[in-house]
């Protein structure tokens, strides 16, 4: 098994950074895709980025590609935010998937974190 924490949420204006993080401890995995999603209430939940492990690669929903940075450093998975956004308010969520298929997919992932919530004012 494998667990997600996120944290680095908050209450932000429009215009500001934040950086969220989400530490991973349990079973290690030699190749995997790491993601961010987020969902806003009444929406489904959202694809933002997401990164392979092995060859570092990495995607982006076309509507925070060049404000929004997915890294890792070891255990800890990393989304840079800046320029946020109103429409950036969600809750937000790491997970873990095995396979580097259906990245966009959040049914494709196999492990999820709690959530950290992000609310960008106007």
């Amino acid at each position: 098994q494998v667990q997600l924490v996120e944290s680095g949420g908050g209450l932000v204006q429009a215009g500001a950074s934040l950086r969220l993080s989400c530490a991973a401890s349990g079973r290690t995995f030699s190749s995997y895709v790491m993601g961010w999603f987020r969902q806003a209430p009444g929406k489904e939940r959202e694809f933002v980025a997401s990164l392979w492990s092995t060859s570092g690669l990495t995607a982006y929903r076309a509507s925070v590609k060049g404000r929004f940075t997915i890294s890792r450093d070891n255990a800890k998975m990393y989304l840079q935010m800046n320029s946020l956004k109103p429409e950036d308010t969600a809750q937000y969520y790491c997970a873990l998937k095995m396979t580097s298929s259906a990245y966009t997919d959040p049914n494709a992932y196999d492990y999820w974190g709690q959530g950290t919530q992000v609310t960008v004012s106007s």
